[in-house]
Formats: C-alpha cells, sequence, structure tokens
C-alpha cells in the first residue's frame, strides 16, 4: 500500500490513492487530500521567498472521485506586496475543485502581534485517541490519526480535535506544513456536526482558510462548531492550532437535507 495521498504520474497528473477516499463512498475522495493538492501547487507556482499565504478558498465543483486528476495553476494578479494566486483540480477534462489563494509579502510585527483566538489547547500527546467504528475505519480516516479534546466525529455538537496525517500527499515527497495543515482543515463540518450522520446529509459547497500566522509542526487541531439554519443551509468554522497555539480561522457552508 502507497504511503500517499497521491502519486505523481508527470507534470500536473496524479493518480489517487485509497487513503484519498471519504468515509461515505470509496468513489469519492474527502476533501482534505484534494485541497493539500491543490496548495501545494500553489505553493510551486512563482514562488516568492518572505512570502505567505494568507487566505485560501475553495469551490466544491462536483465530487472528487478516487481517480486519475491533473492539477494546474496560474498567478493571476501579481503584485509587490500583494498577489492572487488560483489552481484548478480536473478529471477527465472536468473541473471538480477550484482554489483562490491571497499571498502576502512578510514583515516584522512582532511587537504588535496577537491571536485574538484563546489560549493554546491541551497537547495532543495527553488527549485521548479519538473513537472511530470499525467499518469506518479506512480511506481518509484511517490514514489521519485523530486525538480528541473534547467531541469528536461521532458524537454530535461542538468539538475540539487534534489530528495529523500518516501518509504523505505525494509519493515520494515531504509534505510542508502547510500542505499537511491543509489535509486536516477541510473535517471542521464532521467533527462538530450537530446532526445525526445516518440520517442527515450536511454537505460542504466550499471552504476558507485564513491564516494569520505561519504554522508549524506535524499536528493541528479543529477547535470547531457548527450551526444549522430553519432554510437547509448552514455554516461550520473552526480556530486552527498548532501544537504553539492559533494560526486561524475556517469557515465551510453547509447544504443540509434529511437522507
Amino acid at each position: 500500500m502507497m504511503a500517499a495521498f497521491y502519486e505523481r504520474l508527470d507534470e500536473g497528473r496524479f493518480a489517487s490513492t485509497e487513503h484519498t477516499a471519504g468515509p461515505w463512498t470509496s468513489e469519492h475522495q474527502h476533501l482534505g487530500p484534494p485541497s493539500a493538492l491543490l496548495v501545494r501547487a500553489l505553493e510551486l507556482t512563482s514562488p516568492r521567498p518572505g512570502t505567505v499565504l494568507s487566505r485560501v478558498t475553495f469551490e466544491v465543483l462536483g465530487p472528487v472521485p478516487v481517480a486519475e486528476l491533473t492539477v494546474s495553476a496560474a498567478l493571476d494578479r501579481p503584485g509587490r506586496s500583494v498577489e492572487l494566486l488560483s489552481a484548478e483540480l480536473c478529471h477527465d477534462g472536468r473541473a471538480v475543485l477550484r482554489a483562490r489563494a491571497w499571498r502576502i509579502v512578510g514583515g516584522d510585527t512582532s511587537a504588535v502581534a496577537s491571536s485574538g483566538e484563546g489560549e493554546p489547547l491541551v497537547p495532543p500527546q495527553v488527549c485521548a485517541p479519538m473513537a472511530i467504528p470499525e467499518d469506518w475505519q479506512c480511506g481518509y480516516l484511517a490514514a489521519m490519526e485523530w486525538r480528541s479534546v473534547s467531541g469528536g466525529v461521532f458524537t454530535p455538537g461542538d468539538a475540539a480535535v487534534w489530528v495529523r496525517p500518516r501518509v504523505q500527499v505525494v509519493d515520494g515527497e515531504e509534505a510542508t506544513v502547510l500542505q499537511r495543515l491543509f489535509t486536516v482543515a477541510d473535517s471542521a463540518s464532521g467533527v462538530s456536526s450537530r446532526l445525526d450522520i445516518s440520517k442527515w446529509y450536511a454537505i460542504n459547497t466550499d471552504l476558507s482558510v485564513h491564516l494569520h500566522r505561519e504554522p508549524v509542526g506535524e499536528w493541528f487541531a479543529l477547535d470547531a462548531g457548527t450551526v444549522i439554519g430553519p432554510a437547509g443551509v448552514g455554516v461550520a468554522g473552526s480556530v486552527l492550532h498548532d501544537e504553539h497555539g492559533p494560526v486561524g480561522r475556517t469557515a465551510q457552508s453547509l447544504f443540509v437535507r434529511e437522507r
């Protein structure tokens, strides 16, 4: 079994492995791995030392199949201090996921820095492994290590969960810290679901990640919550942490329907 989400076939072409499969079907991917694959493409696009990705937004155009995929990326708006980039993931010539990102030239604001997002969470090393039913221990869920601060995927309500990938993003490559973080970020709506997942769909149509500092390390936490409105729409959000404290926020729009 390949210890990566993707095998690189040639420039811009990748084979998806079984580790990418989401919990509902082995044919479609969890959004974590393809998000990380597009972030990899953004990082490789006209790279500039001293710049950081401050925001990445993904638009989900359809299910991402566990299949061969092509990736493209571009610098849409060059700038001296701020740049706009884009990336696209396609299957059989059809776009299934698009990303846009702001890249900002870094500066020294350490004298006025503040997280504004609360205190660091209990470290992952002292948290218990999150319980996952035997019939769900496959694909993406098995490719990630989960530790619960409070709540979790199978406990309805707000949750704080530490996660780290057990496999690389692309076979034969050491994943960057940012790529590892984006394997995690889409899971906020799952860990903080307020609905019985056997009776309800809560499918995110997008994912936005805003970062106020560069993440470090292997472990990332989602301090997550979900709100369900009265007309079939919800919003999931989280404060993203590394082991030093908060690094940013996520937000997802949800399509909510009874099964």
